[in-house]
């Protein structure tokens, strides 16, 4: 019996070290396991932590751009034409494709108030010596605004004049080419270097002066007093008398835009040698009315240019006016028709006169995106007629 119970106790004794050997292995691979755990948790915080700095240092930096204002834009827009007019005096066909315009802007905002901007252009694709294009800078020049109610530029910019030639990409307007008037009188696109002020007088009614560099006219050959030769694109340009322009624009109300501007230049000839001061004071004012999808464009511009020699050119007076109703049915299509006259010798006797009627439709691929197609008349001193197709893009 004795035998039996010491059997028993070692026995009981020997589970129990087993277990005990057994829940004490368990235990360090527990302990094992909870500091592989606090490892990994360890590791999360600091990765937690690197990414918390991270983010404070781009909110840092974004809070800093969002104070100064500060933005570069990249812009541009771009046109390809296909012409095919037929010369009935000569009896001519004239059949071209050409991608008449890339342009690219490029735009830089320093603070709220104050800003660059500038555009640069190739026309007719190639450019240099025997090429049919050039390479342009349109514009470059510093915005600044002093309040609400005054700003000014200096630098090289658009004139204040017309409708197009402050805005002329090719989804804001109708017809492959643009009008002939503001191209041959006006003349579109025409810039010039110096100062302007901006005067927001009221709600809907703004002035703007300008100080700028002006035209340089030949004073003998074919291009003898012609206006849109005259351009010095402030290549080098001639600055012995410069010109002063002066627009009143009228928006108040809705649909509605009125506009009249005046330009002074003591001679247009920039003081040639052997031929008459040529002063020239040219005036422009525009209408535009809008209404649902309906709209209508008139304009009308003058040159008066004294001395005996323009004169004797009848180029001392040249001028055009043209108007254009279109209708726009939905966001894709749109129909213009356009009449134009104008005529740079209308100082002399002869019948000089060019008359000009475009018909025909834009459609809108997006926005920004426009295919063209018109039908071109030309009467009067020329006698002409054909088609052209164009696309263009702004973005």
């Amino acid at each position: 019996m004795m035998m039996k119970k010491t059997l028993i106790a070692t026995a009981l004794v020997g589970l129990f070290a087993s277990q005990t050997a057994f829940a004490s292995e368990e235990t360090q691979e527990l302990r094992k396991v909870i500091e592989q755990q606090q490892k990994v948790l360890q590791d999360l915080e600091r990765r937690l932590e690197a990414t918390e700095t991270r983010v404070e240092k781009t909110a840092d930096v974004v809070e800093e751009v969002a104070e100064s204002k500060s933005a570069t834009t990249i812009g541009g827009y771009g046109e390809l034409h296909y012409n095919n007019i037929t010369d009935n005096k000569s009896d001519s066909d004239k059949k071209a494709i050409d991608f008449h315009r890339f342009v690219l802007f490029f735009g830089h905002e320093f603070t709220e108030k104050t800003r660059f901007f500038s555009e640069v252009e190739l026309e007719h694709s190639l450019s240099g010596d025997g090429k049919p294009g050039e390479v342009e800078l349109e514009q470059a020049y510093v915005e600044h605004d002093f309040n609400e109610m005054f700003s000014g530029k200096a630098g090289l910019f658009l004139m204040p004049v017309g409708i197009i030639n402050e805005t002329h990409e090719p989804p804001t307007f109708y017809g492959v080419e643009r009008n002939p008037v503001e191209k041959n009188i006006l003349p579109a696109t025409w810039w010039e270097a110096g100062a302007a002020l901006n005067i927001k007088a009221a709600p809907g009614l703004v002035f703007d002066g300008a100080v700028t560099s002006g035209l340089e006219v030949a004073t003998e050959g074919s291009k003898a007093y012609n206006i849109r030769s005259g351009r010095q694109k402030v290549a080098k340009a001639n600055a012995s008398d410069l010109a002063y322009t002066a627009r009143v624009k009228y928006t108040a109300v809705p649909g509605l835009e009125l506009a009249a501007t005046a330009q002074y230049q003591a001679d247009i000839t920039q003081s040639a040698g052997g031929v008459d001061t040529a002063s020239a004071t040219l005036l422009t004012a525009h209408a535009i009315y809008s209404i649902q999808g309906f709209s209508v464009k008139a304009l009308y511009a003058q040159w008066d240019i004294d001395g005996k020699e323009a004169e004797a050119f009848g180029r001392d007076e040249q001028n055009g006016w043209y108007i254009e109703p279109s209708y726009r049915f939905n966001e894709s299509f749109g129909l213009f028709a356009r009449y134009n006259e104008y005529d740079n010798e209308a100082g002399n006797s002869d019948d000089t006169k060019i008359e000009q009627t475009n018909v025909g439709i834009n459609y809108w691929l997006h926005e920004n995106v426009v295919f063209k197609a018109d039908y071109e008349k030309v009467g009067g001193a020329k006698d002409s007629d054909g088609f052209n197709l164009g696309v263009g893009y702004q973005f």
